[in-house]
């Protein structure tokens, strides 16, 4: 998966479902560790009580049978783990009795450990018993009056509740990472098939962005359905305000063409008056600036309509065939060299007068020949971009560097006897510029004059 909201997703439920399950486990896992405990307990409480009973009333002649039966033979198997002990704690008539199993050992008192006994008087722990066995205690005090004081203690072997615990983590441990990965997989079949309208409406953009779809369509989800509604309603407005930007344009256009076509005309019926030449000179310069403004309004306006995309070859030959006929005196040869499926992230009008403007020029200037190569460059690893070339070479006799630079400038003309206004080189870097591309000029190695248009490919 990528970096994206299905792997954000993805990996937040994973965490939490780890976590939750791990905090599941352990708080089942403690539960049953006191369950087993208190059972433990329970089963030492037992033998602990019959001895307490024997103590307390022992049979008639049964004094050196202590006690009377416990019903467990591992109380009769040396170092067993199970093991009693009865300690008298009168001073004058100390006395230990002991299992079996306990052979010569002792086991430690509890409650010369600082344990405290509970409301019944019971106290129990654990303590190591005999070769280091790990022995889960369970003793009680007892005052018989005249027959003494005693501590009856009762111990068990822990290694039960370890392994009893042990067999229990594991049993967990393989439940819960069966049920973490199932949990998993549903997660990413939710997360896949849950975010699949999103990835619909992805696509679906990417497509009008292309030029290839004008909305979104198709059923969406519930939940996806306003947003599909929201995107389609936003790319209407946005049409809607292009063709209104595109009407007001126009309509200023016409509102100031025709002043200045009245101001012109009434000042070239004044002959040689110096003050009629001077408002020619600026009635031009105001026929630029508002031509010039304008187109920088009406491209703008088109530049933010989505999908608008133009196949380039065509526009190209077509462009060719004319500017053969159009130079058709001078037999100029114009050959197109074209990347099958390019195309041109803008518009058609735009694309025929920049490489209009190229090409006418070329031809100015070309002897007999004019080379259009159209060239798609591969995306930029880091935006992901791709550009479109259109390298446009003459085999005229070229310009220097100076001379490159002075044409680049709006209006500069290198020879006025060649027809044109000296704005069309201006003009094609100024749409250029606007579309996020570039205009180059350079040498041929047809020795004339090289311009590299870059432009964004679709």
């Amino acid at each position: 998966m990528r970096n994206s909201l299905a792997l954000r997703l993805f990996l937040t439920a994973t965490a939490w479902t780890v976590i939750i399950l791990a905090v599941t486990g352990f708080i089942l896992s403690s539960f049953y560790s006191r369950g087993v405990e208190r059972a433990f307990d329970g089963r030492l409480g037992v033998y602990l009580s019959v001895l307490v009973a024997d103590l307390a009333a022992p049979e008639e002649g049964a004094n050196e049978k202590f006690p009377s039966t416990l019903g467990e033979p591992l109380f009769e198997l040396p170092l067993s783990g199970w093991y009693w002990q009865v300690t008298r704690l009168d001073p004058d008539k100390a006395d230990v009795r002991s299992s079996r199993s306990l052979s010569d050992g002792t086991l430690p008192h509890l409650q010369d450990t600082g344990v405290k006994a509970d409301i019944g008087g019971s106290r129990e722990g654990y303590v190591k018993g005999p070769q280091d066995q790990r022995l889960r205690v369970l003793e009680r005090t007892i005052d018989l009056g005249d027959d003494g004081h005693y501590l009856v203690a009762v111990a068990g072997d822990a290694g039960e509740l370890a392994d009893d615990k042990r067999i229990f983590d594991e049993a967990l441990g393989v439940t819960f990472s069966v049920l973490t990965v199932v949990l998993l997989l549903t997660t990413m079949f939710q997360v896949r098939f849950g975010l699949a309208p999103l990835k619909r409406i992805s696509e679906s953009l990417a497509l009008i962005r292309s030029g290839r779809a004008e909305r979104l369509a198709g059923n969406f989800p519930q939940e996806i359905a306003p947003l599909a509604r929201e995107t389609n309603a936003l790319i209407e407005a946005n049409k809607e305000i292009v063709e209104r930007a595109r009407t007001h344009v126009g309509n200023l256009a016409h509102a100031l063409k025709t002043p200045l076509s009245v101001i012109v005309n009434e000042a070239a019926t004044r002959g040689n008056d110096p003050f009629a030449n001077k408002v020619l000179e600026q009635a031009d310069i105001m026929r630029d600036q508002v031509s010039r403004h304008l187109e920088r309004a009406r491209l703008s306006a088109r530049l933010t309509m989505i999908g608008s995309i133009t196949e380039v070859t065509p526009v190209v030959q077509a462009l060719a065939r004319t500017m053969e006929k159009i130079h058709h005196e001078r037999a100029i040869a114009i050959d197109v060299h074209a990347d099958a499926g390019a195309r041109f992230a803008g518009e058609r009008p735009d694309l025929e007068e920049m490489v209009g403007n190229l090409v006418d020029n070329a031809c100015k200037w070309a002897a007999s020949r004019v080379s259009i190569d159209i060239i798609c460059d591969r995306p930029d690893p880091i935006s992901a971009a791709q550009k479109l070339r259109i390298v446009v070479d003459d085999d005229g006799r070229g310009l220097s560097p100076a001379e490159r630079e002075q044409v680049a400038k709006r209006g500069q003309r290198l020879d006025e006897s060649k027809p044109g206004s000296g704005l069309g080189l201006s003009i094609v870097m100024e749409l250029a510029g606007l579309y996020g591309g570039s205009l180059t000029l350079g040498a041929a190695p047809t020795g004339g004059l090289r311009a590299e248009l870059v432009l964004p490919a679709a």
